[in-house]
């Protein structure tokens, strides 16, 4: 296993100005699996309720996703709706059912525990900590958060900070996080609490890097003409990164620069369609050539 992958599984109700669809597979794990799995071997940790459809479990499977660590609980799976406005940008949540993820206890097949690269997508910082210490000796240890857990768990999350190599957060949560107005000062401070490596990300307007050694990259996102769904966007682009990552092996400032390139890329491809469906007929040669393309835009 090159990378093992721990956050939510969802069924999300969501609609946009598009269109609207219930119950379609979601959560970060899902995602971020979803668009690490064109690169790199990946395990899923999760758990879902007995209404897991088993047509989401053979999408997964498809995908090369290994599924041990998604465990299966009696219940029904979390649910999330929301609704997207006319911009695609400003999003309302209707409602939130925790459901079996309320009673999520992390626990790693041992197959798991010696993978070399581990991302804590967004769930609650005690669960991300309780799967970090079940791991052996992880080269990189990338995690997400979100506004929530600043807000309501902050000195946890603060310990998590402490032990990651990188951090994802948005630009919203970054200057809520550490109280600076700067996105560049508020990402030194992240460094400052541990990390050697701090992303900012800024949606449709790309993502800033921040490496302890000194090194700044500000990375546009790949423009997109038409998006359906952006749900999940974020998830994807920290997949896809952390995949290329895993597969190359390489922890260099070069290596991110590429990693990011590759995870916008896949997020651009994951909007364009509703859920998973865009990733599911997605070909390698596909997202090669789209990657070669904003290179070319990009000049590097």
């Amino acid at each position: 296993m090159q990378l093992v992958a721990v956050g939510s599984f969802a069924l999300d109700t969501v609609t946009t100005p598009l269109d609207t669809r219930r119950d379609q597979l979601g959560g970060s794990v899902s995602y971020a699996c979803a668009a690490a799995s064109f690169f790199a071997r990946s395990g899923m940790v999760a758990v879902a309720g007995t209404d897991l459809p088993e047509a989401g479990r053979q999408q997964f499977q498809a995908l090369g996703i290994d599924l041990q660590g998604l465990h299966q609980a009696i219940g029904r799976t979390f649910r999330w709706s929301g609704v997207y406005e006319a911009d695609m940008n400003t999003r309302r949540t209707l409602s939130t059912e925790l459901n079996v993820f309320a009673d999520f206890s992390a626990r790693l097949p041992e197959a798991y525990r010696s993978a070399p690269f581990l991302f804590l997508a967004n769930i609650a910082p005690p669960l991300q900590l309780q799967v970090l210490q079940q791991m052996r000796r992880p080269r990189l240890v990338a995690a997400d958060t979100m506004d929530l857990w600043i807000q309501t768990d902050r000195e946890t999350l603060q310990q998590l900070i402490a032990r990651v190599d990188l951090l994802l957060i948005n630009d919203a949560e970054a200057r809520h996080l550490t109280g600076q107005a700067s996105l560049e000062s508020a990402a030194r401070q992240v460094l400052a609490w541990g990390p050697r490596y701090v992303i900012i990300k800024k949606g449709e307007h790309g993502s800033l890097l921040l490496t302890r050694a000194g090194e700044m990259l500000l990375l546009p996102a790949f423009p997109v003409e038409r998006v359906q769904d952006p749900t999940g966007a974020g998830d994807a682009f920290a997949g896809g990164l952390m995949g290329y990552l895993a597969a190359s092996g390489k922890l260099t400032a070069a290596a991110l620069r590429r990693a990011m390139l590759v995870g916008s890329v896949v997020a651009s491809f994951v909007v364009e369609e509703f859920s998973l469906d865009r990733l599911v007929t997605l070909s390698r040669a596909e997202l090669d050539a789209r990657l070669q393309a904003f290179r070319k835009m990009l000049k590097c």
